[in-house]
C-alpha cells in the first residue's frame, strides 16, 4: 500500500529565498500515537474482497483507487504517496485517504477493495493510556498543559537539564508508542528464504492494515494543518520528514510560523505548539543558506535540522 510517512522536500522560490532568512522545523509530538485516537479499524477477520465498490468512510479497509487526477499545489506534498509527488497511477489506499481525498473535492471511484464490516476503536484504550502517562510525566517534568506557546518554548528548552529518571521515563512512554505501532507490521527477527513464514504472521495482533490506517491519518492529519496554514499566512512547508516540517521564517523561532490565537495557545486546525499529543515543538532551526546547501547535496534538510549547530 502507498501508506508510508512522508520523505519530501522542494525548492524555494525565489521570494521565500529573499523574504525568509531562516528554517525552523516543527515535530509533531508522538504523531502516530495521535492518530490512533479514536480511528475505526476492521475488528474481524478476514477482510471480505469487493469489485468496484461505492466507497464509504464508515468501513475500514484497503481500497485500489487511482487518485493520479488530483489537482494539488506542488508546495506542498501529496497527501497520496510517501514521496509527496503526485501518484501516477491506482494503488491500495487505506480508508482515512480517501475520506480525506473527497474531503478534497475528489470523485472517489474504488476499482476493488478488501473490507471488514465489524469497525471499532480498537487502538483507543492503548492511546489513553499513553497518553496519560505522557501527559502527566511530561508535567512532572514542568511541561504543563494550555501553557502559552512562547512558554511552552521556554519550557522544553530546559528539558534536557530535568531529573534523568523522569526523561528515561518520557523516553520509554514513546518508545512504547512507536514500538506498538512497529508490531502491527513485525518482520522476521532471523533471516528466512524467500517465501517463508515467519512467527509474527500467526499472531493476532499482525495487522499490518491498522499500521497502514494509523499512518495514513497521521498523513493526511499533517497535510490539512498545512493546508490550512497556506491559506491563513501564505507560508508553504519546505520539507517533511514523517511527522516532521521546515517552515521558512523571518526570525529564527517556532513562533514566526505558527498563528497564535487569542489565548496565546494556538488554533485549532493549525500546526500548534503544546506537549498534546498532535500538537508540536521546536525542532530546530538553520538558516536558509544551510537548507539549500543540503538540498545540493541530494539530502533532505528535515532529517538532520535536529542534528546539527545553528549556523553550520
Amino acid at each position: 500500500m502507498q501508506e508510508e510517512a512522508w520523505d519530501w522536500s522542494r525548492q524555494p522560490d525565489q521570494q521565500e529565498t529573499s523574504r525568509y532568512p531562516h528554517v525552523v522545523g516543527l515535530d509533531t509530538n508522538l504523531a502516530f500515537l495521535s492518530a490512533a485516537s479514536s480511528l475505526i479499524v476492521g475488528l474481524n477477520a478476514p477482510p471480505r474482497h469487493a469489485l468496484a465498490p461505492t466507497f464509504d468512510k464508515k468501513i475500514p479497509g484497503c481500497w485500489y483507487c487511482d487518485l493520479s487526477q488530483a489537482d494539488l499545489d506542488p508546495r506542498l506534498p501529496s497527501p497520496f504517496t510517501a514521496t509527496g509527488q503526485a501518484p501516477t497511477g491506482p494503488a491500495w489506499y487505506t480508508t482515512p485517504t480517501l475520506g480525506y481525498a473527497q474531503t478534497l473535492g475528489m470523485d472517489v471511484r474504488p476499482i476493488e477493495a478488501y473490507l471488514r464490516d465489524e469497525p471499532g476503536r480498537y487502538l483507543d484504550p492503548w492511546y489513553k493510556r499513553l497518553r496519560n502517562a505522557y501527559i502527566d510525566t511530561m508535567a512532572d517534568l514542568g511541561v504543563h498543559e494550555k501553557i502559552p506557546q512562547a512558554d511552552y518554548l521556554t519550557a522544553m528548552r530546559k528539558l534536557s537539564t530535568a531529573d534523568p529518571a523522569q526523561l528515561a521515563l518520557l523516553a520509554a512512554i514513546k518508545a512504547t508508542a512507536k514500538g506498538g505501532l512497529g508490531k502491527l507490521r513485525e518482520g522476521p527477527r532471523e533471516l528466512t528464504g524467500p517465501y517463508t513464514r515467519w512467527p509474527a504472521l500467526d499472531k493476532l495482533t499482525w495487522r499490518p492494515d491498522i499500521r497502514a490506517a494509523v499512518v495514513a491519518k497521521a498523513r493526511v492529519t499533517l497535510h490539512s494543518k498545512m493546508r490550512n496554514m497556506a491559506e491563513q499566512t501564505g507560508r508553504y512547508p519546505l520539507a517533511v520528514l514523517s511527522d516532521c516540517v521546515l517552515y521558512p521564517a523571518r526570525t529564527p523561532t517556532a513562533l514566526d510560523i505558527v498563528p497564535s490565537g487569542p489565548d496565546q495557545q494556538g488554533m485549532k486546525g493549525f500546526i500548534r505548539l503544546g506537549v498534546n499529543p498532535g500538537f508540536s515543538k521546536e525542532e530546530g532551526v538553520q538558516s536558509m543558506p544551510w537548507y539549500q546547501h543540503q538540498l545540493a547535496q541530494g539530502l533532505n534538510p528535515a532529517r538532520y535540522i535536529k542534528n546539527e549547530p545553528a549556523g553550520t
